[in-house]
């Protein structure tokens, strides 16, 4: 068993040589939209999860993750090799390739707290003009004032 800041290194540099040869060597054009957002090494340091994410063409555009998924699954084999060159540890770890689903969460989460902040000012913009359906404060009796003033 490895010691875990080792293993985070080791999952930070092989992210780093990963996406540099995507972008750089490989030159698959499946491959041109997809950026490397994270890596996991297990703590054996045999298997190295690497999650990647894929941009569309232009902004309007759904972006083909099954190409890019083959094309990853293609290169594969020249990507662990680089691995190995370039970091040096005596076993070079397994590459396995994961969609990265963080972006679409967080798309998702703006969209809802987009919903709610319209919901919210709706409700502030009817309370404006809104007054209390009994007194201000229900609670309040005429007993009360009475104990006051004894």
């Amino acid at each position: 068993m490895a010691d875990q800041a080792r293993a985070r290194r080791l999952a930070k540099r092989i992210s780093s040589i990963v996406a540099t040869a995507i972008e750089y060597e490989i030159k698959d054009p499946r491959l041109r939209f997809v950026t490397i957002t994270d890596a996991k090494v297990t703590g054996d340091l045999r298997e190295a999860t690497i999650y990647y994410t894929v941009m569309g063409e232009t902004i309007d555009a759904e972006p083909d993750y099954a190409e890019a998924a083959a094309g990853l699954k293609k290169a594969a084999g020249i990507l662990r090799s680089k691995v190995g060159a370039g970091t040096g540890v005596k076993f070079t770890p397994t590459l396995a390739f994961t969609l990265d689903t963080v972006p679409n969460a967080a798309r998702e989460m703006e969209e809802l707290l987009a919903k709610a902040r319209a919901s919210d000012a709706r409700v502030a913009q009817v309370a404006v003009g809104a007054s209390y359906a009994g007194d201000a404060d229900p609670y309040r009796s005429d007993e009360d004032d009475e104990d006051d003033e004894a």
